[in-house]
């Protein structure tokens, strides 16, 4: 599998470049791991439970799932199987009656999150750019809908 270097420029003129070297060893089956992994970590709720996990340590689902708010038990089930099976987090069961399931970060899901905070921080300091982008593509891609509107022989009401 061969990868190339890619060069990245930003607004000061510097350039960077970002390393792909890692990659250059892979086999195939290493290649699909490493993919399966950045879809994990990539989906809506597997950095969250992590940080929730990281924040407020040891918990119980029910207490899991109240503070990932807005996750499904159907979905922070499917999460949580996935994150451990990863080694992102661990499950103990305590055969108690009723029994008992805690979940905690492990080591490795804290590496992670200390990974993708760089990521995150660029994101915040990146907000009004992203809002203004979005307000730019908003605004051009209404005034575009009325032009397609009248021009299919529609009138368009409130303009």
């Amino acid at each position: 599998m061969t990868h190339t270097n890619l060069k990245v420029t930003n607004g000061a003129d510097t350039a960077g470049v970002i390393d792909y070297s890692s990659c250059e060893s892979l086999d195939a089956d290493g290649d699909l791991l490493a993919r399966e992994i950045v879809s994990r970590v990539a989906e809506t709720w597997s950095l969250w439970v992590l940080h929730v996990l990281h924040e407020r340590g040891c918990l119980r689902f029910s207490k899991l799932m109240n503070e990932v708010s807005g996750i499904s038990q159907k979905m922070l089930t499917k999460t949580v199987r996935q994150l451990e099976r990863d080694g992102l987090l661990t499950r103990t069961m305590y055969m108690e009656v009723p029994p008992r399931v805690e979940y905690q970060i492990t080591p490795m899901g804290t590496e992670l999150l200390a990974a993708v905070n760089p990521v995150w921080n660029w994101i915040v300091g990146k907000l009004p750019e992203f809002r203004a982008a979005r307000a730019r593509h908003d605004a051009l891609n209404t005034a575009e809908d009325k032009v397609q509107k009248i021009s299919m022989g529609r009138v368009v009401s409130g303009s």
